[in-house]
């Protein structure tokens, strides 16, 4: 059982939890996820470990309420228990000094985002990082990436905060005016998408997350086969983050609509 310390509201909808997990707080890396179960008959929900914070023993995991797993696990409260968490599971991020490094994250895909603008700005990098939302409510974490960037762009949708325009309009307008030497984008497949089109225009490196297509975060599953330059792999054991110019995301997006309502 690993208990709540902290819970805030990012949103209605999204959740930042602080969980006693103290083992997993000192040997999680950047790019590390967690298996999580609110429950003893609970389903098995990949998160990616957003922070971490050794002395206090705790790790810090953002959860947006989409179903009935994610519902419960946002409706526990501090003091509450977590069933089961497991982990640090995944490859972590390779983290090097490349010189000037752009992060751009999507809603919910900040959290994961977090820990690898954190790695990139120790290692040496300069770091821009871009976050962007359909609304000024939906841009979380804002604060804790400023702490590690040399700047931070703001896109929304609406222009309610920030600039308005779509990601893919703050990383260009980055790439014209400097040298990048490498883009980190997670967030909505679509979103992921259209950075790497972008950046491959550019011809800059680019890595991306693929953490939504995992289940059960040992492989067995299945679930979150994906083709990478015409291999197949698996997530949650190759990845999560692969080469974005190399991931076949019409592919992706396709089996993420398995489930929807005809």
């Amino acid at each position: 059982m690993n208990k709540i310390v902290s819970k805030e509201y990012f949103s209605e909808k999204v959740v930042k939890l602080v969980v006693e997990a103290p083992l997993i707080a000192k040997s999680r890396r950047a790019g590390h996820f967690v298996i999580v179960r609110a429950c003893e008959h609970g389903e098995r929900i990949p998160l990616t470990i957003a922070d971490a914070d050794v002395a206090a023993g705790t790790i810090t995991l953002v959860v947006q309420a989409v179903g009935e797993s994610t519902n419960k696990i946002c409706a526990l409260n501090p003091g509450d228990s977590l069933c089961d968490v497991v982990g640090p599971l995944g490859q972590a991020t390779h983290i090097e000094k490349v010189g000037t490094v752009v992060c751009c994250g999507g809603g919910v895909g900040v959290a994961p985002l977090l820990p690898i603008v954190k790695a990139m700005k120790a290692a040496g990098n300069k770091v821009v990082s871009v976050l962007a939302g359909r609304t000024k409510e939906l841009i979380i974490l804002e604060d804790e990436i400023r702490a590690s960037s040399d700047e931070v762009v703001i896109m929304t949708d609406d222009g309610s905060y920030g600039k308005q325009g779509l990601v893919t309009a703050g990383v260009e307008e980055i790439i014209n005016r400097e040298p990048v030497d490498m883009v980190v984008t997670i967030g909505p497949t679509i979103m992921m998408k259209f950075v790497a089109l972008l950046t491959k225009k550019y011809n800059i490196k680019t890595m991306c997350s693929l953490n939504p297509l995992m289940v059960d975060g040992t492989g067995m599953c299945g679930a979150c086969r994906i083709t990478i330059d015409g291999v197949t792999k698996f997530v949650c054991v190759d990845g999560p983050e692969f080469d974005a110019h190399k991931v076949d995301f019409d592919e992706m997006m396709t089996r993420m609509k398995a489930y929807n309502k005809k």
